[in-house]
């Protein structure tokens, strides 16, 4: 086997299995294929983790996209932790963009998310600019004996026009990770998780300073995408077990379903014997 092939079958594997259990699983993917682990662990979306920045006294979310080494960016100070001191920061234009944007995000996380954590990372590339909108959302109940997490990933790729520069192209890579575990007495055991990958763009004007002009746009698209994967991920993870638990379930005895069955095989033998006649 090739190693285009391996790298698909795994990362065909790593899709199939429970996001919650994503670093776990991949980390014994690596132990099967050490050739491809630098792929693997840039090409799979892990869930997010959180970090605690000491000089402002607030949490961030981590990923690849804020690491440089072992350390990670605070979108609020700038400065990485563990301290690195000379890690790689977006431009001082670029920054002021970075901070208008998590301020933005934190009130869209408030009104769609009604708590949870977001973290907005940016940095420069030629031409324009790229960035990690992230999202995530924790849930554990103990007195319910629920808990899950949303981690969204949002990846922007943002191309100005060259001409007046009054117009940008942007591409959007959206990954929704799901999980929900619940042991209540009344629902029993439940254990559901998955993951959707969905990408769209085009171009959008700018209207306005550069910051607002662009996060807008970017809010537009992440708002539009986010809502689409929540739509989908009902669909098909608990629409579709809604559907095979309303087919297992018995709503009725077992003595009235004997008689409805028993009536509709008398109803079908009279209409068979009235055609032969």
């Amino acid at each position: 086997m090739s190693a285009v092939d391996k790298m698909d079958c795994a990362l065909d594997l790593m899709r199939r299995l429970p996001p919650q259990y994503v670093e776990q699983n991949l980390s014994k993917v690596v132990d099967l294929v050490p050739e491809l682990c630098a792929d693997l662990l840039s090409s799979v979306d892990q869930p997010l983790k959180v970090v605690r920045d000491d000089g402002v006294g607030k949490d961030f979310l981590v990923c690849d996209y804020n690491r440089d080494g072992d350390s990670h960016r605070s979108p609020f100070s700038n400065l990485y932790f563990p301290p690195l001191d000379d890690g790689i920061v977006p431009s001082d234009k670029l920054r002021e963009v970075e901070t208008f944007a998590n301020e933005a995000f934190d009130k869209y996380r408030e009104l769609y998310y009604e708590g949870g954590l977001s973290s907005v990372y940016l940095w420069d590339i030629d031409p324009g600019f790229a960035g990690a909108i992230l999202m995530k959302k924790s849930v554990n109940d103990p007195e319910a004996k629920v808990k899950g997490c949303w981690d969204s990933i949002n990846v922007i790729e943002v191309v100005p026009e060259m001409a007046g520069n009054k117009s940008a192209h942007y591409k959007l890579t959206t990954t929704i990770m799901l999980w929900l575990q619940s042991d209540a007495d009344k629902s029993g055991n439940m254990n559901l998780g998955g993951s959707i990958t969905r990408q769209s763009g085009g171009d959008k004007e700018l209207v306005g300073d550069f910051g607002p002009a662009h996060v807008k746009n970017i809010g537009e698209l992440v708002e539009e995408m986010e809502t689409k994967c929540r739509l989908s991920l009902n669909d098909i993870y608990f629409g579709k077990t809604k559907d095979v638990t309303n087919m297992v379930r018995s709503v009725g005895s077992l003595v009235e379903k004997n008689n409805q069955d028993k009536l509709q095989n008398d109803l079908m033998q009279q209409l068979m014997n009235s055609r032969n006649k």
